[in-house]
């Protein structure tokens, strides 16, 4: 066998038990003389978990401050046995955490809660995404007219578009500030448009049709062919 195939198959006997304490240590472990292996090895186990709970809390800092320290890191530490990571970038980890909320049974009172979280991770992903530039409002004043039927248009890697059946964006605004928080009069439903301009991430409320309008427009509809009035969103500058 190759360093490298012993490599692969010690990793694999060690690494499953860090997220799962059902897991026992691996047989073959070694420790200097007088410590003892399994102790060791349950250290170890918990600052994975710490870490991952860190990196957790770091990513989803508005849906911390909104259910609390001790609620978010012991629903973390669920989310982490049952998805534990896959890459060794931590702000890759978490893309599923907005799902899991939705079926976490301590958060049903907070229906809300799973869609606030997805634009949470959409601004870390505008955030982390290529830069590129972004189309000017003025390049498309210098399109002839007869071109306009054949006009179509690509995403930005940092656009993304979250739409919720409730409130989001304001939850999502008024929890990324340390200021406090104001009570919330209104439950219609949100749709986020998330984009990267320059280097600041963008949240932008979108009005009524206008995540219909860019979905379709940026899925490769012509553009002359859609509602050309759509009003524009209202943009939140949260950093």
């Amino acid at each position: 066998m190759t360093p490298e195939n012993r490599s692969c198959q010690y990793a694999t006997a060690f690494a499953p038990g860090l997220i799962d304490p059902a897991i026992a240590a691996p047989e073959d472990l070694v420790a200097a003389p007088g410590k003892r292996v399994v102790k060791r090895y349950n250290v170890y186990r918990n600052n994975v978990t710490v870490s991952l709970i860190d990196a957790l809390a770091a990513i989803y800092p508005a849906i911390q401050r909104i259910t609390g320290v001790d609620f978010f890191r012991a629903m973390a530490r669920f989310h982490i046995r049952e998805t534990p990571p896959v890459s060794p970038l931590l702000f890759e980890y978490g893309r599923d955490f907005p799902a899991f909320i939705e079926s976490y049974e301590y958060a049903r009172e907070m229906p809300w809660l799973a869609d606030t979280a997805r634009v949470e991770r959409a601004w870390l992903d505008a955030y982390h995404a290529a830069d590129l530039p972004v189309l000017a409002t003025e390049a498309l004043g210098d399109i002839e007219a007869a071109s306009l039927a054949g006009l179509r248009f690509r995403p930005h890697p940092a656009a993304r578009i979250v739409r919720s059946a409730y409130p989001a964006v304001a939850i999502f605004a008024m929890n990324r500030t340390d200021g406090p928080v104001s009570p919330l009069r209104s439950n219609e439903p949100e749709d986020a448009l998330v984009t990267r301009p320059e280097q600041d991430v963008i949240v932008s409320r979108l009005p009524a049709g206008g995540a219909t309008f860019l979905i379709t427009l940026l899925a490769g509809a012509c553009y002359v062919a859609l509602n050309l009035g759509f009003s524009g969103a209202v943009r939140l500058g949260i950093k």
